[in-house]
């Protein structure tokens, strides 16, 4: 017979073959059982364990994830907040640079338009002075033109070269002789400029001229028709004509006067400083105002007479289509008529 030891009490006890094998298979039974057992304690353990490593790790996991997480959108604000920042200064730039270029684009265009003015200014006053000029060789020549009508028989003679400003020489010629001279000047401006009489007096003593004229469209304070101012005669274009009118006849009066043997030079001298009078300038003034209130006059006679031709031709005219009208029924109704032929005493006339 075998033995076994009692696993609790440690004694030996004897058995039989049969109760060794069931008692052995009692014993893998429990060992079996208590293997099991164990085997599921260290399973729910492991399983437990596990489960609460996965919930660490998880929990780690999580916080880990999230921290990320916050690492991320804190990045993200970051850059948010860096791009943002990149854009508003880069908005600045390319406000500033607009702003710069704005006001360089400014500056150029003010220069241009500066620029435009001062040309067209220059234009301006360039056309301005085309246009005087223009109008003062128009004045020049109408008026050389007059004076040549009005003193057929004095010689009139372009101004030698390097007299800027004088236009005309007038050649007094009286009993067939040259007496004296005229220096002309004509000025077509809005103002006055006494300049204009020192330069005048300087170019008439170069040409030995007895008087100088400047004739102007605008007279200088004090003046209104014509008078001497420093030794210069100065007057209107529609004055010109009877000014030179009352030179002429002082030039001829002193040459006459010098031309004559019985005249002494005081009496000579007292005649030209009546001449130069205020006195005999408006014996002369009143002279050519008549002259012209008579030539007014003369003209509003003349353009009433046209006026009164014109009505009268008018009226001929209308009697003339009417005695044709006349005519031409009659004659379609006695196609025999005579014809109408012109007529020395009246326009129309039967033949007979």
């Amino acid at each position: 017979m075998d033995s076994i030891v009692c696993p609790n009490c440690r004694k030996t006890i004897q058995i039989t073959q049969a109760l060794k094998h069931e008692l052995e298979e009692k014993i893998k039974v429990a060992q079996a059982q208590k293997h099991k057992e164990e085997l599921e304690k260290v399973k729910a353990q492991t399983e437990a364990e596990t489960e609460k490593r996965l919930k660490e790790q998880s929990q780690k996991d999580l916080f880990k994830v999230s921290e990320e997480k916050q690492k991320l959108e804190e990045k993200l604000l970051k850059e948010e907040k860096e791009r943002g920042e990149f854009e508003r200064k880069t908005q600045e730039q390319a406000l500033k640079d607009a702003s710069e270029k704005t006001r360089l684009d400014k500056l150029e265009l003010e220069k241009k338009l500066k620029d435009t003015q001062e040309a067209l200014e220059v234009a301006q006053r360039k056309a301005k002075q085309s246009s005087q000029q223009l109008q003062g060789e128009v004045l020049e020549l109408d008026l050389e033109e007059k004076l040549k009508t009005s003193f057929p028989n004095d010689e009139f003679l372009p101004v030698p070269k390097g007299f800027e400003g004088a236009d005309l020489i007038q050649k007094v010629i009286f009993k067939e002789k040259v007496v004296g001279s005229i220096l002309w000047e004509t000025k077509r401006t809005n103002g006055w400029d006494k300049k204009w009489l020192v330069k005048l007096k300087n170019d008439s003593a170069k040409v030995s001229a007895s008087e100088a004229i400047i004739v102007s469209q605008t007279l200088p304070p004090g003046i209104t028709t014509f008078d001497r101012k420093d030794g210069i005669w100065i007057t209107t274009y529609q004055h010109a004509i009877n000014t030179c009118r009352y030179l002429r006849f002082l030039i001829t009066s002193i040459a006459s006067v010098k031309s004559s043997v019985s005249q002494t030079d005081e009496e000579w001298a007292k005649i030209r400083d009546y001449m130069m009078s205020d006195t005999f300038k408006h014996r002369m003034q009143t002279h050519f105002d008549s002259i012209k209130g008579l030539k007014d006059e003369l003209d509003s006679e003349k353009r009433a007479t046209l006026l009164r031709w014109k009505k009268r031709d008018s009226q001929i005219e209308k009697l003339d289509s009417n005695t044709i009208n006349f005519y031409g029924e009659l004659k379609n109704i006695v196609p025999n008529l005579p014809e109408i032929k012109e007529n020395n005493s009246a326009q129309f006339a039967l033949e007979d």
